[in-house]
């Protein structure tokens, strides 16, 4: 559909824009993090994975929250539910989603061109030399250090994933 590949062309025309470097990865149609992972041949937590989360901050103010973790990570709901200082965290339903961040499920960005989509970025995401995630497509996918995220997306850099489960640390 088109608005998606409008947030597709958005997103590149930011990046040439801000003269980032950066690498565009063709692979087959896959949007679940461990599989394009195997697909573009790099461990998880290089992974940008994003959730589109509806935050209650109180009975008359929802907020909505791209939160990005690594690939590897899950989002801490409680972490988000203190930062906001929320009386519920919860996942989006699938249309509020795919309105708000501009593509399908498996496809998000961890940019968000909404307004009243604000951005929380783990610090494990934008300390990555090279962050991996679909550009907005199941069949592409881009590569950018995580210092140029930072600098382009300007999300807020608080710690919102949850930690690593003792037998999944590298050795």
């Amino acid at each position: 559909d088109s608005t998606h590949h409008d947030t597709y062309d958005h997103l590149i025309a930011l990046l040439d824009s801000a003269s980032v470097d950066y690498r565009l990865i063709d692979h087959e149609p896959e949007g679940a993090t461990e599989a394009v992972c195997a697909l573009r041949g790099h461990p998880a937590s290089e992974a940008a994975k994003c959730i589109v989360l509806r935050v209650k901050v109180d009975r008359r103010t929802t907020r909505h929250v791209l939160a990005v973790v690594p690939g590897d990570r899950r989002v801490d709901l409680d972490a988000v539910r203190a930062l906001f200082d929320a009386r519920y965290v919860g996942f989006s339903d699938a249309q509020t989603a795919e309105r708000l961040a501009r593509a399908v499920p498996g496809t998000v960005l961890p940019f968000s061109f909404d307004p009243e989509l604000e951005v929380v970025a783990d610090p494990e995401v934008v300390k990555q030399p090279r962050l991996y995630f679909n550009a907005a497509r199941l069949d592409r996918s881009l590569c950018l250090s995580g210092a140029d995220y930072e600098r382009l997306a300007r999300p807020r850099v608080e710690p919102v994933a949850s930690p690593r489960l003792p037998d999944a640390l590298p050795e």
